[in-house]
């Protein structure tokens, strides 16, 4: 099978796959609190450059890096760029007492869109599920994830393979117990 196909086939069965549940709705309304050693605040091109242990806390959605850049748009909708050795992204599932939790050198949090990007090394997870690839783009609006084993194409080498653990959501049952009125009488 071919690369692409793999990673086709992949993004079809995690999108079959992905749970009913979505992020927490009530992260949206909350404000965005930052964290950092250092800000850069171009207040003309609403761009802010967090840089030294950043943390990016908005509800239960949590993002981790050494460097954070800050774009806001007129409509208000924020593009936040997480990089670091081990950027991280945290957010809780609505209903649920589950997080989704990811990691990548690069991640990109597109409020708007509500999408998760991860770049290099990037790997998430969910409850037991385990994904792990060169990209991985999440939507946390419908849990939705596509991976792919390559994120440069222009060398020759050889593509990068993506890895999943899916666990079986299908719980063993329980052998019944013997009917009494079927178990004879001693």
């Amino acid at each position: 099978m071919f690369p692409q196909k793999n990673n086709l086939l992949l993004a079809f069965f995690l999108m079959l796959y992905a749970a009913s549940s979505f992020a927490e709705r009530a992260d949206r309304e909350k404000p965005v609190q930052l964290d950092a050693d250092k800000v850069t605040i171009d207040d003309a091109k609403k761009i802010s450059t967090f840089t030294g242990g950043v943390k990016l806390t908005q509800g239960t959605l949590q993002l981790l890096g050494d460097k954070v850049v800050v774009t806001q748009n007129k409509e208000g909708f924020t593009l936040a760029t997480v990089y670091g050795k081990t950027a991280s992204f945290r957010q809780k599932r609505e209903g649920l007492n589950e997080y989704v939790e990811g990691s990548g050198e690069r991640i990109v949090y597109d409020s708007r869109a509500e999408t998760v990007d991860f770049y290099n090394q990037a790997r998430v997870k969910r409850d037991l599920d385990d994904v792990r690839g060169e990209h991985i783009s999440y939507s946390v609006k419908t849990e939705i994830f596509q991976v792919s084993g390559s994120s440069d194409n222009s060398t020759n080498a050889p593509p990068k393979r993506v890895r999943a653990v899916l666990q079986s959501k299908i719980k063993k049952s329980t052998p019944a117990l013997p009917d009494a009125a079927a178990t004879p009488a001693k």
